[in-house]
């Protein structure tokens, strides 16, 4: 049994769909699995119990959601309650893949709490990264290196198509340097950041209007009104799987983008849709969203959902899949492990 544990020194970087990622790779291959995700020096956040209970359905896990991520506090003795945790959910298994989150620098009290249970768990460690465009990656080498020779590598997570080979290269010659390697660049990709149509609604305190049975659909793009009525159908034509803001005044502009491939309609200003636009979205099966915020802070508050959206949509697995097994060396993941 080995502990492969899973960190990073930043929010959302994209350690639980990386964890599930590879979680579902060793279930492929015959291993057996478990997860710990354990809450360090906080109480129990929503969003840290809901990775865990997306984690616990993907990878079908029989233990409850207190075990998966349990308490742990801070201070004396959490080397011990780390052990105690996780010898919870290892039994019968080959690996226990466990997620933690790392300080900036080696100072951090996060930092510290990660030495310690990385070390009392004999874990080998990833680090992962999200791709920041002109920053040099890792960021935080300096708190990723005092895990010691338990460090394997780290994974670099949401790079732009165009920038993969160029950043693969730059950072295999960089990372010789400190002896810390490479494991995989994972290209960034529209349908692993999409959020659901029902995420929206609440994001942006807004009012579903019809189909409720569409809340579960992925959003994969945005796009605002545009201010030429005449090119209302070619321009909302250019984006398909998308969310549609419009001001409450241009049903013009809200009809164009319902005769086009658009996941739900989002109308801006508080104002009603007059009649043919709703009759037009209950033909075309379309979601209408009503909000009193304006078109711009709409816009601002889905770009904020956007860098936070997590991975907790079932239709994401097999995606993830064609995404992550030739981005990652899992070969190399394996033998350290020594799963070869």
């Amino acid at each position: 049994m080995v502990a492969l544990f899973i960190v990073s020194a930043e929010a959302a970087a994209g350690k639980t769909a990386i964890a599930v990622g590879l979680g579902r790779e060793l279930l492929g291959e015959g291993r057996k699995v478990g997860f710990l995700k354990p809450l360090v020096g906080e109480k129990p956040a929503d969003t840290s119990r809901g990775d865990a209970d997306f984690v616990k359905q993907a990878l079908n896990l029989p233990e409850d959601i207190a075990r998966l991520s349990p308490s742990l506090g801070s201070g004396k003795a959490l080397a011990d309650r780390a052990r105690k945790a996780y010898i919870e959910v290892s039994q019968n298994r080959d690996v226990v893949i466990v997620e933690g989150r790392c300080g900036k620098k080696p100072a951090d009290d996060d930092s510290k709490a990660a030495y310690e249970i990385a070390q009392a768990l004999k874990a080998r460690v990833i680090i992962v990264e999200s791709y920041v465009g002109g920053k040099p990656a890792p960021r935080y080498m300096g708190s990723y290196l005092s895990f010691g020779e338990n460090l394997l590598g780290f994974i670099l997570n949401k790079v732009p198509k165009r920038e993969l080979k160029r950043i693969g290269e730059k950072l295999t010659s960089r990372v010789k340097g400190t002896e810390t390697r490479l494991l995989g660049a994972v290209p960034e990709d529209r349908p692993l950041l999409a959020f659901t149509v029902g995420e929206l609604a609440e994001m942006i305190e807004g009012k579903l209007l019809n189909d409720g049975e569409k809340t579960a659909e992925l959003v994969e793009n945005l796009m605002a009104g545009a201010l030429c009525v005449d090119s209302g159908l070619d321009y909302f034509g250019r984006k398909a799987n998308k969310a549609v803001v419009v001001r409450s005044d241009r049903p013009d502009m809200q009809m164009a983008a319902l005769e086009t491939a658009t996941r739900c309609l989002v109308i801006s200003g508080g104002g009603e849709p007059v009649d043919y636009v709703r009759f037009k979205a209950a033909e075309k099966n379309i979601p209408v969203i009503i909000t009193r915020n304006d078109t711009e802070a709409v816009i601002r508050n889905i770009e904020d959902l956007l860098d936070r959206t997590r991975f907790h949509q079932e239709k994401k697995l097999s995606r993830l899949a064609e995404i992550l097994k030739p981005s990652i060396d899992l070969k190399a993941i394996w033998a350290s492990l020594g799963l070869t």
